[in-house]
């Protein structure tokens, strides 16, 4: 919890920082506009990607293997999708590199790991 707390302090900041300082450098248009179209290219890479993910999903429920990594996919498309929604450029970064698939190969295994802790746990429970 106290991570999340620290998230929505810092982010922000770090953000509201960087757009004041690209305005000072580039200009109050050209940062609007490199907002405006992370966020319109970001959503639809966004949706091209889950589509596809989506299409992996079903292939491999037909092929009747776990959707495991699709699922993730899926997520980490769905997470970047709204990074990208986010008016900054740190969440664009972040955002971008979730709709890519070998930063999503990378952070998979940590994922998995902190899905298995939760469920020894018991504070995630899947039926």
């Amino acid at each position: 919890m106290k991570w999340l707390l620290l998230l929505f302090l810092a982010v922000p900041a770090s953000e509201l920082t960087l757009l004041l300082v690209a305005g000072n450098q580039v200009g109050v248009m050209p940062t609007l506009a490199i907002i405006l179209l992370t966020g319109i290219g970001g959503a639809y890479m966004a949706k091209r990607q889950g589509f596809k993910a989506i299409g992996e999903f079903r292939e491999r429920m037909a092929a009747g293997d776990p959707p495991g990594p699709p699922i993730i996919d899926g997520l980490c498309i769905f997470a970047g999708g709204l990074l990208l929604l986010v008016p900054g450029f740190i969440t664009d970064v972040i955002g971008f590199l979730l709709l890519f698939s070998w930063p999503r190969k990378i952070i998979r295994p940590f994922i998995i790991q902190q899905i298995y802790k939760k469920m020894k746990k018991g504070t995630l429970i899947i039926r």
